[in-house]
């Protein structure tokens, strides 16, 4: 079961997060059809974002993490929100790259150089928004240096997705290892030998190990305090995706009317298609033009 463990260690000095994405990452793999480098990416991205979401404090919270880069995938989005409830796209999903000296999926030279985006939504007038250069494009690393840079947080991250010659995903999921502020020399030295022994994630969980039996064979003295679901959901609706339209100049909703006589918008995350006929695409400008000709005589204060 796709999870995500919140746990303590060493009289709480250590905080472990553990996720398990395994299925959720599959079925955004079929959705999206990517291929296995591109499954890669989004999978750890995925993975990672989960475990952001599970730190979100409120009901309402969202956050979207991207990964933008010079690479052939160009952009990668993962979006949770606290509730366990992912959803993700990748821009380009037939990317394919085999490392030649590791012979394992090349998920660095896919992104290229380029920066991680984190947006928090909480509820507020303004969004938390954070980026921070790509150090590795591996996604793992470039997770680590967000949280000491941008959040003062020291942490390890630790990322996977294993995929068959199938293309299935066999497994995925994330670990990520923090110092608490009142942390002592000896939860560092015991934190990097755990890091430095640690198996790859991806074969972590391909031995089917459960995310709660992972965080608590990480130290000797794991607490755990909290097991959340995790599951792919996509929130799109007709609704939505009506007013998402009228966010389009009204010259192309025109030409869309001229030429199709109806509009069409396939959801990035889910592949759900919309299809909106001519009588609801003229409701649509007619509402955009009288919302404009209202803003413009709006009086200033």
């Amino acid at each position: 079961m796709d999870q995500v463990i919140k746990a303590l260690a060493h009289q709480g000095r250590i905080r472990i997060l553990v996720a398990n994405t395994t299925e959720l990452v599959r079925y955004a793999q079929r959705i999206h059809e990517t291929y296995p480098t591109a499954s890669a990416a989004l999978g750890r991205l995925l993975s990672v974002t989960a475990i952001m979401g599970s730190m979100l404090k409120n009901k309402e919270d969202q956050i979207t993490c991207t990964i933008r880069g010079d690479g052939p995938l160009i952009k990668t989005t993962a979006i949770s929100n606290s509730k366990g409830q992912l959803k993700g796209y990748v821009v380009e999903p037939s990317v394919q790259f085999i490392n030649k000296q590791t012979k394992k999926l090349d998920v660095a030279k896919a992104i290229g150089r380029g920066t991680l985006e984190v947006i928090k939504d909480m509820g507020m007038k303004h969004s938390f928004v954070s980026s921070v250069d790509l150090v590795s494009s591996e996604i793992g690393e470039d997770f680590a240096q967000y949280f000491t840079v941008s959040e003062q947080t020291p942490s390890a991250v630790s990322v996977g997705v294993l995929v068959g010659k199938d293309n299935q995903v066999l497994s995925a999921g994330a670990i990520v290892i923090q110092m608490m502020p009142d942390a002592q020399e000896e939860d560092i030295l015991a934190a990097e030998h755990v890091i430095k022994n640690l198996k790859p994630v991806s074969t972590i969980f391909n031995e089917r190990q459960d995310a709660k039996n992972v965080a608590r064979s990480l130290f000797s003295d794991v607490d755990i305090l909290d097991a959340q679901p995790l599951q792919y959901h996509c929130d799109c609706s007709f609704k939505r995706i009506r007013s998402g339209l009228k966010m389009i100049d009204v010259v192309d909703l025109k030409d869309m009317l001229i030429e199709d006589e109806q509009a069409e918008v396939i959801c990035h995350f889910c592949k759900e298609k919309y299809v909106f006929d001519k009588h609801e695409l003229a409701e649509i400008i007619k509402e955009k033009i009288e919302f404009d000709e209202n803003k413009r005589n709006k009086p200033s204060i």
